[in-house]
């Protein structure tokens, strides 16, 4: 009778462990930003997405090595030869609230071909700038749009009413993405337009303020 109870209190105990593992794995599955999705593009091409990880630094020096002098101006609003380290890890070792980043792979051959990302802004918590960057041979497919939609929904949840960009006067696929998305350019200086994409309804960003 005393070994039956003690393996009944074995058993009991293995159960709680069970459960309370089980608990802690949907815990963490759900604070887990790395939630992956795949997306089919305009031609056809498949990608997977999914939230920038601090391990992913290779992918992202890999987006910047695929793009052309003229991206890399268009993205960075000057001439760009490379990423330091310092920049890799700024842009990999991110909170997934106030700084929120989402890579691209291509499905056919594993390659990065894009990055969408937003940083809120500590002036006001409401916005968060955004940034777009895809490699040549990859725009004109739709792919920045799918990035920014997709963040759009996690900059949402995080209480960001509307995404600020700055871009070269020039960058006409930045100025037709910002325009597919509702927004309108607020100022212009120095060859740069700056544009503000509205995120959420008017009177749920005036409710927030």
């Amino acid at each position: 009778m005393f070994n039956h109870h003690v393996q009944a209190a074995l058993a009991a105990g293995r159960r709680r462990d069970l459960l309370a593992a089980a608990q802690a794995a949907r815990l963490a599955r759900q604070a887990t930003p790395r939630r992956r999705g795949r997306a089919v593009l305009r031609d056809g091409s498949r990608v997977l997405i999914a939230p920038v990880r601090a391990g992913d630094a290779p992918l992202v020096a890999e987006v910047f090595a695929r793009l052309s002098a003229r991206s890399r101006r268009m993205r960075y609003l000057r001439t760009k030869d490379e990423l330091t380290p310092a920049e890799l890890r700024y842009f990999t070792e991110i909170d997934h609230h106030d700084h929120e980043a989402l890579g691209a792979v291509a499905l056919a051959d594993g390659r990065g071909v894009g990055i969408a990302r937003y940083v809120r802004s500590a002036e006001d918590p409401r916005a968060a700038e955004v940034a777009v960057t895809v490699v040549d041979e990859w725009q004109g497919r739709g792919l920045g749009a799918e990035l920014v939609a997709r963040l759009s929904g996690r900059a949402r949840a995080a209480g960001i009413c509307r995404f600020t960009a700055l871009a070269a006067a020039d960058n006409v696929a930045v100025a037709g993405l910002a325009r597919s998305f509702g927004a309108h350019p607020v100022r212009g200086e120095f060859g740069t337009v700056a544009y503000e994409i509205p995120l959420s309804p008017a009177a749920a960003c005036g409710a927030a303020r």
